[in-house]
């Protein structure tokens, strides 16, 4: 099995108790569906700063709203478990992308 990060980029935030509820809810079922293949349910992401290679470092809004790390047979799998992922109904996307291991 490989682990594989689900980068989300934009999408919002429920703007209700009612919505945050139902939201927190869509996500602890889609979390439940995928049992044993979560291997960090993740979080939301907030302030930004880029470090460049010459080391100046820049304000920025961040790319990545949030993220999850799951765990799949193949690059396939891992889109096929991400397409139910609840921010995709905040108008979000997701980029799947394989970790591999160098350490």
């Amino acid at each position: 099995m490989s682990k594989y990060l689900l980068a989300y980029h934009g999408g919002g935030m429920p703007s209700s108790p009612e919505e945050q509820q139902r939201v927190l809810g869509a996500w602890e079922a889609w979390f439940g569906r995928l049992g044993a293949a979560v291997a960090d349910p993740g979080n939301p992401c907030g302030a930004a700063r880029t470090i460049a290679a010459d080391g100046s470092i820049s304000d920025g809004r961040p790319s990545v709203s949030g993220y999850s790390v799951i765990e799949a047979t193949s690059l396939d799998e891992a889109v096929r478990l991400a397409k139910d992922c609840p921010v995709l109904q905040s108008g979000a996307s997701i980029e799947v992308l394989e970790t591999v291991p160098a350490m």
